[in-house]
């Protein structure tokens, strides 16, 4: 049975919290607040969760969700290959608005779909996530939505669109604010270098090269090159490669581990 909790009230957060504990370890689905908008959230380490999950959204193993952790200390269990300025990225920006994109332990158990290899990860910056990921361990996580509608922005509007394939909804208040539009999180490329933007979102690619500062833009110019072909009459800009507009419309439709959330 499908079941709300109120969880800016303290009583019902820890009854929700331990009710969708269960439900994850029971291999179903369950709704909660991020930082950028609601997920849908299944156990990453079931196949028959995370194809529930996908079922419940209307989406094929083509488009395999991320993954969220509770903690940094997750990234190397999950992850391979993590670059210093990945890294760099990671501790400046998570928890946040970023997503990661990583090789993926090939020890790990676990099916998200047709990831070639890759994994997506993401440290939310909201407590009830957190909460909930702190007693789960990692989850499976898109945002809470039909594909091709809009993102939930409540618990309230993830349950009407998605309905009963969820077991528990975690309301948490409007996210990220009331009277905003949803806010994606920012997804980086690090699986190689230099990393690249494939995604733009709630962290702008300023903020990054603040951090990192040969990170590429979603048109895989470096800042440099960005700024040169700024300088370009209109009309004479030189357009990106096919391979960059294949893989950043790609972004949300398998070529890489993504998702609104």
């Amino acid at each position: 049975m499908t079941t709300t909790y109120n969880c800016t009230a303290d009583d019902e957060r820890t009854a929700g919290i331990a009710h969708a504990r269960r439900a994850i370890l029971e291999k179903k689905c369950v709704v909660l607040p991020t930082d950028t908008v609601y997920g849908i959230a299944a156990d990453a380490f079931s196949p028959q969760a995370v194809t529930m999950l996908l079922v419940s959204k209307g989406r094929g193993r083509n488009m395999p969700p991320p993954v969220l952790i509770p903690r940094l200390t997750a990234l190397d269990g999950l992850a391979t290959d993590v670059y210093p300025d990945a890294r760099d990225l990671a501790e400046a920006f998570w928890p946040g608005g970023l997503t990661l994109i990583f090789h993926a332990q090939p020890s790990l158990d676990w099916d998200l779909g047709e990831t070639k290899g890759t994994v997506a990860l993401r440290i939310p910056d909201d407590e009830v996530a957190i909460d909930l990921l702190t007693v789960t361990g990692p989850l499976a996580v898109s945002s809470a939505n039909r594909t091709g509608q809009a993102p939930a922005q409540t618990a309230f509007e993830a349950r009407s669109q998605l309905a009963e394939s969820v077991e528990v909804y975690l309301e948490g208040g409007f996210r990220p604010v009331e009277g905003t539009d949803a806010r994606p999180s920012t997804i980086v490329d690090a699986t190689s270098l230099p990393l690249r933007v494939v995604r733009e979102g709630a962290i702008s690619i300023e903020r990054l090269r603040e951090v990192v500062p040969g990170v590429l833009d979603i048109n895989g110019n470096a800042a440099d090159e960005a700024e040169d072909n700024a300088e370009v009459p209109a009309g004479e800009a030189p357009a990106p490669s096919d391979a960059v507009q294949s893989e950043a419309a790609q972004s949300d439709a398998g070529e890489k581990p993504a998702s609104a959330e």
